[in-house]
């Protein structure tokens, strides 16, 4: 139970991640069409390549389906992993390549947009109706509704390896990015000066001005030698009598 619980909880923690996929889905194709074309053909060895690959060519840390079924561990692993895996990709491979998916999401810290995720559960909900509705044509006997079931089968497989394609071009464009194929990363240069904001730049002065004082400044006869004047202020101020006996008057 608490590994089913820990592993609840890692797929939630894969929705949260911070990093997306170099090419989504849709884009896939157009990002490799070769291997697009070879991983649809040939899926069972695009994976096998792909999960080699995930795990820098070290085998010793093969773990059947990355761990996430009840016989991963003890399927001999530690004794044979190239064999194990060969029978992986070849017996489970839908798992193969979702375990692949999980150790690239880990690893770069990558969610999967919503766009992509609306493209694997259509794939999963047609092979679901379609496994429905061969079990229906099975019990009824009916030979059109047989038909529709395989028609809808038909439908369903072709789904089913055009998306696992460019799921495995997805992870491979990322591994290509990881091993530095695309060259190094473009470095953010600081902007020039005049290309910044001019909120930072000084308002030139008007025309004319001189932060040089003038030459005559200041009077060379200011203040005058006589200020303030003799007799001020008079020796009697207040005058006398000020203010007078009667003020302010009492009405």
């Amino acid at each position: 139970m608490a590994s089913s619980q820990d592993k609840m909880s890692q797929m939630s923690a894969r929705q949260n991640y911070r990093n997306v996929w170099h090419t989504d889905l849709t884009n896939a194709l157009c990002a490799d069409p070769l291997y697009c074309c070879f991983s649809c053909f040939c899926g069972p060895c695009a994976s096998y390549l792909l999960r080699k690959r995930a795990l820098y060519n070290d085998m010793s840390r093969y773990v059947c389906c990355g761990g996430g079924m009840p016989c991963s561990g003890s399927c001999g692993e530690r004794h044979c992993p190239e064999l194990c895996l060969c029978t992986e990709v070849f017996c489970c491979f839908a798992n193969s390549v979702a375990a692949t998916r999980f150790m690239l999401q880990d690893e770069f810290n990558i969610q999967t947009t919503k766009c992509d995720n609306c493209i694997i559960g259509f794939m999963f909900c047609l092979q679901q109706l379609a496994c429905i509705c061969s079990l229906i044509a099975c019990i009824l006997g009916s030979g059109e509704l047989s038909d529709a079931a395989q028609l809808l089968n038909c439908l369903a497989d072709c789904v089913y390896c055009t998306v696992c394609s460019c799921m495995q071009t997805q992870h491979k464009v990322e591994m290509d990015k990881r091993d530095g194929k695309f060259g190094p990363q473009p470095v953010m240069q600081v902007p020039a000066v005049q290309q910044m904001s001019r909120l930072d730049q000084p308002i030139p002065p008007p025309a004319g001005f001189s932060s040089q004082p003038p030459r005559s400044y200041p009077v060379a006869s200011y203040p005058p030698q006589t200020y303030p004047p003799a007799g001020y202020p008079p020796q009697t101020y207040p005058p006398a009598g000020y203010p007078p006996q009667n003020y302010p008057p009492h009405y």
